[in-house]
């Protein structure tokens, strides 16, 4: 057997794993790096604004104002919407240049920034009151969506939330999770329909809130009708 043929046996489960990641084509950390590179061309998504449903979630609930993990935290700005109403705030990013970007604006002092990709983060289990995942969800791979979603579960303090704000059926690619290995390709980002979202959230989270995401208003708020907002409860009989 000669290395490549070593090197590409299936022995166990990661190996299945890695071997579908390498199916599909490479959203990496240089991808990333260079979307936040080019920001003239990305404005839409450059804005020092929080997400509307965000700021719901925070005025209109009585969420604890602990410890909070912002996950593809950008150029920061809902990290410090969060840091601004009381809670400590991580925020997780695999590219470095957003991090770069976000560490440009002011009022980041109180903010842990981190760079590394959310599955290599390692954190306590049960760490955070509240997790905030804005724009990642659509873009896991469909064999790794069941470990990022369990992470951010077992990460939550129990009675925690997670908000999340991903592509619906307008806004990302409208495929099946098999259609994306028959393509190859995630096509930008999948579009959820309720019915799908809902199927691989409820397992271990109780839905408080399901919208449409809303245009944000009086330029005091980011938002986008292509996408679903949801606010979640930690389901601790899971």
């Amino acid at each position: 057997m000669d290395d490549q043929q070593q090197n590409e046996t299936i022995m166990n489960n990661d190996d299945v794993m890695d071997m579908l990641d390498d199916l599909l084509e490479k959203w990496d950390a240089k991808w990333w790096n260079e979307f936040w590179t080019n920001q003239d061309k990305n404005a839409q998504f450059m804005v020092d604004l929080p997400d509307e449903n965000l700021v719901q979630y925070v005025t209109n609930r009585d969420l604890i104002r602990g410890k909070a993990l912002d996950i593809g935290c950008g150029n920061g700005r809902n990290s410090r919407y969060l840091t601004k109403m009381g809670f400590q705030v991580d925020a997780v990013d695999f590219s470095a240049k957003s991090i770069e970007t976000a560490r440009r604006y002011p009022n980041n002092a109180s903010i842990n920034y981190i760079n590394l990709a959310f599955k290599d983060i390692k954190m306590a289990p049960g760490e955070y009151d509240f997790i905030y995942d804005s724009g990642c969800l659509h873009h896991i791979k469909p064999h790794r969506r069941a470990q990022y979603i369990k992470k951010m579960f077992n990460l939550l303090k129990p009675g925690g939330y997670l908000g999340l704000v991903c592509f619906n059926e307008t806004g990302g690619a409208n495929v099946s999770d098999i259609e994306v290995y028959h393509q190859k390709s995630m096509a930008g980002g999948l579009g959820y329909s309720e019915a799908k979202l809902k199927k691989v959230l409820v397992p271990y989270f109780e839905v408080i809130n399901f919208r449409i995401m809303k245009d944000g208003e009086d330029d005091e708020t980011f938002g986008l009708p292509t996408m679903w907002a949801v606010l979640l409860h930690k389901n601790i009989g899971h």
